[in-house]
């Protein structure tokens, strides 16, 4: 093997996690991608709607400095509930991530909800 191909050898997940492909799109997880098709299943019956993978959320401060940016895994809109809702596949909450969410909570008013 060379040092070249060795480079190019993908690390294994630091959680475990494996890379899974649906519909073309590649997840972080397959609980990630088994989400994506449960959501995609509740669009089509019209339960959901204007759903959005990997939206990006921009954190601003109180004199518009860019403080963070948070991406959520799926962001849509819940006919059944009439509300907005953010989701977050996560088998573990790193601190980087609990304070983004609380960031995104406080600045943002919106509530990242995690799923395991």
């Amino acid at each position: 093997m060379t040092a070249a191909e060795y480079r190019r050898q993908s690390k294994p997940n630091k959680y475990g996690a494996k890379k899974t492909v649906v519909d073309g799109i590649t997840f972080d997880s397959k609980a990630e991608a088994r989400y994506y098709v449960q959501l995609k299943q509740r669009e089509k019956d019209g339960e959901v709607g204007g759903v959005e993978l990997q939206r990006p959320f921009v954190v601003l401060g109180p004199k518009g400095e860019l403080i963070t940016t948070y991406k959520a895994d799926f962001a849509f809109w819940d006919f059944k509930e009439d509300r907005f809702r953010v989701i977050d596949v996560k088998g573990v909450e790193t601190a980087v991530f609990r304070l983004k969410k609380k960031l995104v909570k406080a600045f943002l008013g919106i509530d990242v909800e995690v799923v395991k």
